[in-house]
């Protein structure tokens, strides 16, 4: 679904220690076939792993390209998968301009508009970082350019910063098991069952993994684990009383070892020319069922329901999710 010339991280595996102090916002792509090592910094400890991984695929970006921007009634410049490439030369190109009305009203998760200040991208400016997960990025005109080629509309529609804007999905899961605490294996498959944290997003109504995006300067270890608190254990409504237990639990998950699924560009649909979706999806694993599986599930921030939810094949996900689920349920060898 993406274009041959970017790279995909699938594979790795790394250790996040994180810190639980305070509690202050997703995607379709496929991997290469290759072993990648885990990259993180200097607050986690590294091991290599390896799964197979989801097939190569020269297809351009499609949710990309839309027809009709979320949220909006603006309709996107048609473009065939022949021309997505930029290196394609289409003189005829006439994407819409469109950066939607939140945006343009400047909350601090928004850049201004290019030409009122002086953005340095593929590099950290500042406490943002511009520098994309699939490498260096072309710009043009001062603007930065999608790096998986044209979808039709320049701005940057729903988001916030010109060029990668970056994400964190926490991928929560333990082993289905029966009243005795053994492990339920599926009739077909033989194999184990995993279950994972699923929530429902309220602007679109389909369940998903919780995630979101990183804060200017903040550690995406960090985000992984307040994105998760806030969606599933609704910990921006708890009193300080009732956090104790929760950050004690998700200390005990998180400082385990975690399986990186994912880093790189997103096929997102509110990607622009311009803007767009880049993620990090790690797989947090609850052995023994005794950490966060023993906390009650409360759907909070931009979830609407949250549960547990069995990892198989037919359970429809947001964007790319699925794909991430696969790929863990390979890794630990359960059923899919």
């Amino acid at each position: 679904m993406l274009l041959s010339s970017g790279r995909r991280h699938w594979a790795g595996a790394i250790r996040l220690t994180i810190t639980l102090f305070g509690l202050p916002f997703t995607v379709c792509t496929l991997g290469a076939n290759k072993h990648i090592k885990p990259i993180c910094g200097d607050y986690c400890k590294l091991y290599t792993t390896s799964i197979g991984t989801m097939p190569s695929s020269a297809a351009p970006h499609l949710k990309s390209r839309c027809p009709q921007y979320p949220k909006s009634t603006i309709e996107r410049f048609p473009v065939p998968d022949d021309k997505v490439d930029w290196n394609q030369n289409w003189p005829q190109y006439d994407p819409v301009s469109y950066t939607a009305p939140v945006v343009l009203k400047k909350p601090f998760w928004a850049d201004p508009e290019i030409g009122s200040f002086s953005p340095k991208f593929n590099a950290v400016d500042g406490t943002v970082d511009r520098t994309g997960f699939e490498g260096s990025y072309k710009v043009e005109n001062g603007k930065p350019l999608n790096p998986f080629g044209r979808t039709g509309m320049t701005g940057r529609g729903l988001l916030g910063r010109w060029g990668p804007n970056h994400a964190a999905d926490p991928i929560v899961t333990r082993w289905k098991v029966d009243a005795s605490g053994a492990k339920i294996h599926h009739p077909a498959s033989t194999k184990p069952i995993l279950q994972f944290v699923s929530i429902k997003r309220k602007d679109c109504g389909e369940w998903a993994i919780p995630g979101g995006m990183v804060d200017p300067g903040e550690q995406i270890s960090l985000t992984l684990q307040r994105e998760f608190s806030e969606e599933a254990l609704n910990s921006l409504s708890l009193k300080q009383s009732e956090k104790g237990e929760i950050q004690q639990r998700i200390k005990q998950l998180f400082d385990s070892a975690g399986f990186q699924v994912y880093k790189g560009y997103v096929d997102d649909p509110r990607n622009t020319d311009n803007a767009w979706m880049e993620t990090v999806a790690v797989n947090f694993h609850d052995e023994e069922g005794n950490s966060v599986s023993a906390l009650p599930l409360q759907a909070g921030d931009d979830a609407g329901e949250v549960q547990w939810v069995d990892v198989d094949l037919s359970f429809a996900l947001y964007a790319n999710h699925s794909h991430f689920l696969e790929l863990v349920a390979r890794e630990r060898n359960a059923h899919w």
